[in-house]
This record gives C-alpha cells, structure tokens and sequence, in this order.
C-alpha cells in the first residue's frame, strides 16, 4: 500500500480560489496559481480544481490555470466542472489535466462514464458525487451541491464503478466547509460498496478528522481545503499527525 493520499482541493469560480460552507456562501480566498504552488511545496500528493459555476456556462473554464499548473507542479491534477464529452476530457488532458472528475454529466448521461474509461483508461475517470442526508438515505446532487438527482449514492457509485469509474470522489454536502469533521457512515458505506478508491472530501477541521475516515471511514485519500486555505495547518502538519497515529502517508 503506498499510503493516504492528501489532496488540496481548490474550488474555482472565475479567476479566484473560493471557499463556502455546504457548498454555497462562496468566499474569495485569493489566487488559485500562488495557493497550489504553495501546497504542491508543503507536500501535496494531487490537487483537485473544481470549476464551480462550469454548470451555468455548459464548460470548464480553467484551461488557463491547469496549463500555468502542469508547468511548475509535478503531482497528479484532477479537473472538474463542466466536462460533458470526451472531447472536453481530452481539451484539459491536453493542457496538462491527469484526470477528469465528472458528476452533472455522468448523472444525466451514465454512459459518458464507459466512454472515457475506454478512450482514456478508468485511472482517468473519476466520478464525483455529492451527497446529502435525506433522513433515510444519501441522495446524490449535481450543479455544487444545488439539484436533486433522486440518485441514492450507494447504488449511484456501485453502478458508476460497473460502468468504468476508476476512483470516487464523495463530498458530504451536510459537512462541507463546517469543519466538523467527515461525514464517516457516508464514506463507510460508499468505501464497502465500491471496489476502487475513494476521497473523502467536506469537513475536515483538524487533522484528526482525517484519522477518523480513514480509520473508521476506510477512506483511501482526503481532500483537503478549508483547513490549508485559512493558514489552519499545513499538509506537512497534517501527515505528521496521520503518521502519529499510525496511517501510512507519503513522502512525509
């Protein structure tokens, strides 16, 4: 096992890094290319850019900063927002993107799924959901956490899986940006029903709370924002404590 992955997420709206709580109330927090340059250096093992508002334009508009990133950061990057085809896949492949997270189309077309699986490896399809607790289950949102699906998330990742997706990336909604910590029976749950990784992402306000999904939570990396973006602790800090506990980390 090569470690827990710690990802700095970095959500993007226009030409600034913002932060919210359960995914609305967005804050700018400032320039997205100096905040991954700076957690790229604090030991990041990938980074997630989430276009969030690509839904209202119908396209990912961060070619620009994952062109400027692929230059100076040499850590695996992950886009979102706004990726409808698989010539979208291929627009931010080919400025430097190594995956593509796909959630409002993926929902409205399960078989785009299949097609960059088999056009570009599943390693390179990573599914994207968005949960929230609906009293009974979890449902599955799209369009930052704002639409209903009707999807319940544990058969939405199990068939997303079936069809190709090589990684889950699962945001508690109820927790996102609360720094709470992780919604753990959410990662739990998804963990056991699916055969491929998953990144736990919404709640993390200390590094204990990443112990927590991944000891109890069996979650295989965390995507980490709020914590790093408010100058909370570092990623060094933070696989300094994981690694006190005893989860393998990399390159600490």
């Amino acid at each position: 096992m090569a470690g827990v992955r710690i990802i700095a997420r970095l959500d993007i709206k226009g030409p600034n890094l913002i932060k919210g709580i359960h995914l609305e109330g967005l804050r700018v927090i400032g320039d997205p290319q100096a905040r991954a340059q700076k957690y790229y250096e604090q030991g990041a093992d990938e980074l997630i850019y989430m276009d969030v508002v690509a839904s209202l334009y119908g396209r990912n508009s961060l070619h620009k900063i994952i062109s400027h990133a692929a230059k100076n950061i040499f850590v695996p990057l992950t886009v979102g927002g706004g990726i409808r085809s698989v010539e979208d896949v291929l627009g931010v492949l080919r400025v430097g993107a190594d995956k593509v997270a796909i959630n409002t189309a993926a929902v409205l077309r399960p078989g785009l799924i299949t097609e960059i699986a088999r056009k570009f490896g599943s390693q390179c399809m990573v599914l994207s959901i968005e949960a929230k607790w609906q009293g009974s289950y979890w449902e599955a949102y799209t369009d930052n956490g704002r639409e209903r699906t009707g999807l319940d998330v544990i058969k939405w990742a199990k068939q997303g899986v079936a069809l190709g997706a090589g990684e889950i990336l699962l945001t508690s909604v109820d927790r996102e940006g609360t720094r709470k910590g992780f919604d753990i029976n959410l990662i739990k749950v998804v963990s056991e029903a699916v055969s491929v990784p998953v990144i736990a992402s919404g709640g993390l306000g200390e590094a204990g709370h990443l112990i927590d999904a991944v000891k109890k939570g069996c979650a295989d990396a965390i995507a980490v924002a709020d914590i790093l973006h408010y100058d909370r602790a570092t990623i060094l800090n933070i696989k300094a404590e994981a690694a006190a506990a005893g989860i393998r980390v990399r390159c600490l």
